[in-house]
């Protein structure tokens, strides 16, 4: 419940308010930004967050997985956050992830990803499948008629109310690209927020909900 479809040429893609999307033509999961190992990292360096080893990020990811049933996962990179907080656990999960899935793991490497091996995962650069290129950080596509998925950017559109403000994640799209953006699937993961150019898609209260008129920008915000 609280999916959206969207269509881009003869592309269906499902927008899930888990942060993900179902591409059902050849029933692939793809996501992006999940930076499992944070908190550990955090600890490495002193700064005490208490750590649930990353069950927050990695239960909604196999839940969506046995919902959905995908032949594959694509990963559109930062899997982990920081290779110091790649603890043995946490490579002995990923090492089992595609079992725990039940679907071939697609890596496409991200930054935080730069470094680092997988055993039984390697990263690969950005690739094509169907009319999308795939890539971690926003790319120009090889050909004009190809939608640029990405991650990386972390989107998010800020609300304002008479006395409230409040930030949500989001799919964004820029026409002009023409590329989307996933918003980070990972439980500790911020956000940008959103330039005027993109048509957005807020994740709220576990559903999809179009947003096509963003607030103005003031001087001084960020955009993605």
């Amino acid at each position: 419940m609280g999916e959206l479809v969207w269509t881009w040429c003869s592309e269906e893609l499902v927008f899930l308010p888990q942060r993900a999307i179902w591409r059902p033509q050849g029933r692939e999961l793809l996501l992006a930004d999940l930076h499992l190992g944070k908190a550990e990292a955090f600890q490495a360096h002193g700064i005490p967050i208490p750590s649930d080893a990353d069950s927050g990020t990695l239960n909604p990811l196999l839940e969506l997985c046995h919902r959905w049933q995908p032949r594959r996962v694509l990963v559109l990179g930062d899997l982990i956050h920081a290779r110091v907080g790649l603890t043995p656990r946490l490579r002995d999960t990923l090492r089992a992830l595609p079992d725990l899935s039940g679907a071939e793991v697609t890596l496409i490497g991200g930054n935080h990803d730069r470094h680092s091996w997988f055993e039984g995962l390697p990263q690969q650069p950005s690739l094509a499948l169907g009319q999308l290129w795939l890539s971690h950080a926003p790319e120009t596509s090889p050909q004009p008629d190809q939608l640029n998925v990405c991650g990386h950017l972390h989107p998010m559109t800020r609300l304002h109310g008479s006395a409230d403000r409040l930030r949500l994640p989001c799919f964004a799209f820029d026409p002009n690209g023409p590329r989307l953006v996933i918003p980070a699937f990972g439980e500790l993961t911020g956000g940008h927020d959103c330039g005027e150019r993109y048509r957005q898609w807020l994740v709220a209260d576990e559903a999809i909900v179009p947003w096509f008129s963003p607030q103005p920008q003031t001087q001084g915000r960020r955009s993605a």
